[in-house]
């Protein structure tokens, strides 16, 4: 597979970590996001890699899942995403994998299934992810209930 080269960068996030999970700290060069790190399953306060990269590809992969809606002429009227990365270890080495569990409610499945294909096409970490971690994606299409 080739890499795909930026023609035109439209961002660039910068950060600055020190310490690294062990109780360090990442502060990006805007102050926005200022992190302590721990180690995860720790009782040490902080953050983690695992933590950082889940949130980073649910708001990416959500905002995928809006575009290819729109494209598509699909009116969701609520998108959630709740991403789950594993940290393991095969044969010695440290590994991730991770679950996206898509809700999409009031979507028929199949228009539902489309639209998380092509959000994978769109999404920059689904991109990066592709065949090289294992990655499961659920989709919900049943409505919210409210209990009460």
């Amino acid at each position: 597979m080739a890499i795909t080269q930026i023609d035109k960068v439209l961002y660039t996030a910068k950060a600055h970590t020190t310490g690294g999970r062990e109780g360090g700290a990442s502060r990006t060069s805007d102050g926005e996001l200022d992190v302590k790190l721990a180690v995860p399953g720790t009782h040490a306060k902080g953050t983690n890699p695992e933590q950082l990269f889940a949130v980073g590809w649910s708001a990416c992969f959500l905002s995928a899942l809006k575009i290819v809606a729109a494209g598509m002429k699909v009116r969701v009227t609520e998108i959630t995403v709740d991403s789950e990365v594993d940290l393991g270890t095969t044969n010695g080495a440290y590994f991730i994998q991770a679950r996206l569990n898509v809700g999409l409610p009031g979507v028929a499945p199949d228009v539902a299934q489309r639209i998380v294909d092509g959000a994978h096409g769109q999404c920059p970490y689904s991109k990066a992810t592709h065949g090289n971690i294992n990655v499961t994606t659920t989709i919900n299409t049943a409505a919210a209930t409210t209990v009460g």
